[in-house]
């Protein structure tokens, strides 16, 4: 079957909105240093981008979950490949994701991470698909809330393809 990409989001667009968000994280932890813990691999081309433009002092941690495989849903089997380096406590923390879509892979890494003692703990998205949602997750900043469609670029990936996209498309299966 084969696959072709169509533009979603510019790249303009994209760019205009991290800036956005990145001028609010600033202003709500003004005077404060802010841990973002990426989550790997998606987010980190979102979390390079909103890195550059938080004003306050910047602290960045990684790790890896995967619930997708070579797949375009979810399997709902969580495994964690790489965990933080850092530890959170009495940190005031972000976690940065390229996507939330059912809520499953989010809510249990976001139990994970609260039960290491930060101070504070928000998410932030790049993308919010709320009509694939199983399970509620409370989303602090959201760049874009997309329908349902499986979407690439911008670090986003269909079996590992499309993540240097500059933009977010839309993958269609011919």
């Amino acid at each position: 079957m084969a696959e072709r990409v169509e533009v979603m989001l510019s790249e303009e667009e994209v760019d205009r909105r991290i800036q956005e968000i990145g001028e609010q994280i600033s202003k709500d932890y003004a005077g404060k240093q802010v841990h973002l813990v990426c989550v790997l691999k998606g987010g980190s081309f979102f979390l390079c981008e909103l890195a550059k433009r938080i004003t306050v002092p910047v602290s960045l941690d990684f790790m890896s979950v995967s619930s997708y495989g070579g797949d375009t849903k979810s399997s709902g089997v969580i495994k964690i490949v790489k965990d933080l380096d850092e530890p959170l406590r009495d940190k005031d923390v972000i976690v940065v994701e390229d996507i939330v879509d059912s809520g499953r892979t989010l809510s249990y890494l976001l139990d994970m991470l609260k039960a290491r003692g930060p101070k504070s703990m928000a998410l932030c998205t790049l993308l919010d698909k709320p009509d694939r949602r199983v399970i509620d997750v409370k989303v602090d900043y959201t760049g874009f809330q997309i329908p349902d469609e499986f979407v690439v670029g911008y670090g986003l990936d269909y079996d590992q393809r499309y993540r240097n996209l500059p933009y977010i498309g839309v993958v269609k299966f011919d």
